[in-house]
């Protein structure tokens, strides 16, 4: 696929120029593009900037509100809740984090459960504010239905990610962000249009049966089989049931009815490490940790060792200097030279 190299900055100011001119307000506009510029940066380009034109159609539709008025219920010394009033779930996202930040600041823990939210983007933007501010970040979302619970046949529950992020004294922050499903249906699509076979294990058929080709796909399976199930539906209960919000199959699509309000429900918690241990200790150890699992002797025809989220963070380093790569189409989009929607999906 054709792609553009173009510097970060560029390309936010083009996607929150696209999704002002949707009617979305300046402040919110400019919240979700930096989430999915920090999504595009680390080379996560499925949460980036291609997703600006499903929300400028949501938006054009009515299943997002332009101009939502966050709001925030404290329901206890560490617990609260932030209701989305159906905007944006980048921008809800971030008021809930900060909210919870500051719990955890005061209080030791913060816990923030969000309802009536859309799409949030990637996590791993949430919990590493929480790891910045030298806090430990936990995020969690529920969506659609696309991936089988272990043994089934039929999609049960969605990709539904979860997040971690832990400060540490001298390296960047561990960031652990992964969705429970063995892949993203992207990579299904993606082998559908170069003509490759696919892995065992990665989906399967209207039986639930694996398959290794791509067209045959119907389902997605959840990594490690019973675990990664066992992991999307602990998601499902903190970030829908415990917020009130729908589960599994209830959750609306993301790509069908864009009139409607998708009311998801995401789940935020910060832990102040302060209040268990020695901070500056605990920022020292996180160090060493990292470093030792570095040092681990490489396996055979691997170049060596890294902690989790850090290739994510080298693709960020390289991007910030090199520009990132977009897909052609999305640039043509974003720069308003051609209307092209294949991207999309």
């Amino acid at each position: 696929m054709p792609t553009v190299v173009m510097e970060a900055e560029k390309v936010k100011k083009l996607a929150s120029r696209k999704l002002k001119d949707a009617g979305l307000n300046d402040d919110h506009a400019e919240k979700v593009a930096e989430v999915l510029i920090h999504a595009d940066l680390r080379n996560v380009n499925s949460h980036g900037v291609l997703r600006t034109k499903h929300y400028v159609d949501r938006l054009k539709a009515g299943g997002i509100n332009p101009d939502a008025q966050t709001s925030f219920n404290m329901t206890g010394p560490v617990t609260g809740i932030v209701n989305g009033d159906d905007g944006f779930g980048h921008v809800v996202g971030d008021t809930a984090i900060k909210h919870a930040i500051d719990m955890a600041r005061q209080n030791g823990v913060g816990m923030v459960t969000v309802i009536n939210s859309s799409h949030c983007g990637a996590l791993s933007y949430f919990v590493q504010k929480a790891a910045e501010a030298n806090l430990i970040g936990i995020a969690m979302t529920h969506t659609d239905k696309v991936v089988v619970p272990f043994g089934g046949s039929s999609p049960f529950f969605g990709t539904n990610p979860i997040a971690y992020g832990v400060p540490a004294k001298n390296n960047k922050p561990f960031i652990l962000d992964m969705a429970t499903s063995n892949v993203a249906l992207g990579k299904v699509l993606q082998a559908r249009e170069e003509g490759k076979d696919i892995p065992s294990g990665w989906g399967v058929d209207e039986n639930g049966a694996p398959v290794t080709d791509p067209n045959k796909v119907v389902s997605l399976s959840p990594f490690g089989g019973p675990k990664g199930y066992g992991l999307a539906v602990i998601v499902d209960i903190f970030s829908g049931l415990l917020a009130g919000a729908a589960f599994g199959p209830h959750i609306s699509k993301m790509y069908d009815d864009l009139d409607q309000k998708r009311k998801l429900g995401h789940y935020f918690c910060v832990i102040n490490p302060s209040f268990f241990t020695d901070a500056d200790t605990f920022l020292k150890q996180m160090d060493t940790m990292m470093d030792e699992i570095k040092q681990v002797p490489p396996a055979p025809g691997v170049k060596r060792v890294f902690v989790p989220g850090e290739i994510e963070q080298i693709h960020e380093e390289n991007n910030k200097r090199n520009g990132i790569r977009i897909a052609s189409s999305v640039y043509e989009y974003l720069t308003g030279e051609i209307e092209n929607e294949s991207y999309t999906n």
